[in-house]
């Protein structure tokens, strides 16, 4: 499968066969939350977050995928992603984009 944020793939024509997407809501647990309350008053990375938000991506790519080849697709084009809190210490993911077939 390939995956790109283009509309297009060098070399290839393509039939759109729909958007496809992907979603995950994470969060951290209730220690790892109050350690990186503490970080927040020194400054730097806190680095049990992007931990989570790079899990998050990860599963909502593969879910993206996983839907796309459902349709037959060769690719996903345009991939997007977009994040949201949904309360504190935990967010939602999305990557979304439209899947596409080669033309033979």
């Amino acid at each position: 499968m390939i995956l790109v944020n283009t509309d297009y793939i060098s070399g290839k024509e393509l039939e759109m066969l729909g958007l496809v997407k992907g979603s995950t809501i994470q969060s951290k647990n209730v220690g790892k939350d109050i350690t990186q309350g503490f970080k927040t008053l020194v400054g730097g990375e806190l680095k049990t977050y992007t931990e989570m938000m790079n899990e998050a991506r990860a599963l909502a790519t593969k879910r993206m995928v996983e839907e796309a080849e459902k349709l037959g697709a060769d690719a996903v084009v345009n991939i997007r992603y977009a994040s949201a809190a949904v309360m504190q210490g935990a967010a939602e993911v999305m990557a979304y984009g439209t899947a596409v077939k080669f033309q033979r």
